[in-house]
């Protein structure tokens, strides 16, 4: 009853900050665009068109998510409610314009999203002190393998406030004695053999207890498993990526004509880039790269030129440092945190060599390096390459390996049009953090978790 509660709580909350996001447009609307339509509405219709933002900015909030009470930062709410109203704001400023029959005034609806920014403001800060000071942190455990570290992770995300952590063991001090486990709310499992894991996760279900699994990458593939039915039993069938006909031509369609569209409209900054990058040391505009799509395929991947002519001089292939990376030229540094490097891509998706998402393509070289500590980093090469991707949206530019490779096999055990729009909606909103363009560390080459590798090849 208790989590009922909790959750019957959450989404009055969250339906409280999309009335209060819709009433800005709701007002613009009726003072404003309502009696300009070509034919204008009875009441019923003005309401149906404010129930349309309604449910369009519930949509983009959720992609964005920026309804994570729990999990957020009150800037984060904002910075995710603003991307989402700011969408939703643009797609009914142009249905406004198909009732209209002309462009309509844009000056509405800017005042309209600043009411929404304001709204968003009050309703993350409301929400947020509201949530812990009627849910206080969760004792919580974490048990570990050989994937040390996940208190440090909950410090560096700022959920100290959701998990409290009372102890860290190691698996054979859990498997000792279980009744350690009702001393707390909630378990992180971390890097824990299937067999010892699920031990743990059927005494967790049997005492209320939430758990929090870091997957392994045999568990990633599992997610993919198709269920039937075979000898009066349920079955799992898993296979390789094969995806079907309708997604494969519904995919490949939709990067033809987005990339055909986006180079269009991006040509004026694409050529204006060109032009600096030449003025800048005279050297070449694109960079052209050896990289793996699909099967293992080679292909010249395009980018914007960000480093030095003699970046690599030595043959050797090397990760970048990012800001740290004494190679970048100055327009170079600009391009990267904007992504503009990136725009030439569109090229390669057109040709067929990437899709706008899949697993971004790796340089042979360090893919061997990669492959030679973790076999299994080559199961990526099972989809076609892409410009966005799993790993890109929800990891960061220093994630290890290992970790990337876990959210591209999640991308691949599961493919579907409306997981592809998903990333390529929430691609939008990490353009702006900066976090998502860190580098490596200086020199480093491979950056594997060396420990969970070695324990699932076991």
């Amino acid at each position: 009853m208790k989590r009922f509660k909790h959750d019957l709580s959450m989404q009055i909350v969250k339906l409280l900050d999309a009335l209060l996001l819709t009433i800005p447009f709701g007002i613009c609307w009726m003072a404003y665009y309502a009696g300009r339509t070509a034919e204008p509405f009875y009441n019923k219709g003005n309401w149906v068109i404010i129930g349309l933002f309604c449910l369009i900015y519930i949509t983009f909030g959720k992609i964005y998510e920026g309804f994570l009470v729990s999990m957020n930062r009150i800037s984060e709410m904002v910075y995710s409610q603003a991307l989402a109203a700011v969408i939703t704001d643009f797609i009914m400023y142009v249905i406004t314009l198909l009732l209209t029959k002309h462009i309509p005034n844009v000056l509405p609806i800017l005042g309209a999203f600043v009411g929404q920014i304001l709204m968003s403001a009050i309703w993350s800060y409301a929400a947020h002190k509201w949530y812990f000071a009627h849910y206080p942190a969760m004792s919580t455990m974490i048990v570990y393998d050989m994937r040390e570290g996940m208190e440090e992770l909950i410090q560096e995300y700022g959920f100290e406030k959701k998990f409290s952590v009372q102890k860290t063991l190691f698996i054979d001090e859990c498997l000792n004695n279980l009744s350690v486990l009702d001393e707390v709310e909630t378990v992180f499992l971390s890097g824990i053999h299937s067999h010892d894991r699920n031990i743990i996760l059927k005494y967790c279900i049997e005492h209320d207890i939430s758990i929090y699994v870091i997957p392994r990458i045999g568990d990633v593939i599992m997610s993919g498993a198709k269920k039937m039915h075979m000898f009066h039993l349920p079955i799992l069938r898993l296979e390789r990526y094969h995806p079907s006909p309708f997604y494969l031509f519904i995919k490949r369609a939709f990067d033809i004509v987005a990339s055909g569209i986006a180079l269009i409209i991006l040509s004026p900054i694409m050529i204006i880039v060109a032009i600096i990058i030449k003025a800048t040391d005279g050297g070449p505009v694109f960079y052209k790269q050896t990289r793996l799509t699909k099967n293992a395929k080679e292909f010249g991947v395009m980018k914007f030129r960000s480093m030095r002519v003699d970046a690599e001089k030595d043959g050797v292939a090397r990760l970048s440092t990012g800001e740290n990376d004494d190679r970048i030229t100055s327009i170079g540094r600009f391009i990267r945190k904007v992504r503009i490097d990136e725009l030439p891509q569109l090229i390669n998706i057109l040709k067929g060599d990437m899709s706008i998402v899949g697993p971004r393509p790796e340089r042979p070289q360090i893919a061997a390096e990669y492959e030679k500590e973790m076999p299994e980093f080559r199961l990526r090469l099972q989809a076609k390459a892409g410009l966005t991707g799993y790993a890109q949206v929800y990891g960061k530019y220093n994630t290890t390996p290992y970790d990337k490779l876990q959210m591209d096999l999640t991308y691949i055990a599961t493919p579907s049009i409306f997981e592809d729009l998903r990333i390529m909606f929430a691609t939008i909103k990490i353009l702006f953090i900066p976090e998502s363009t860190e580098g490596v560390a200086e020199g480093s080459t491979t950056a594997l978790q060396n420990e969970t590798t070695r324990s699932d090849s076991k």
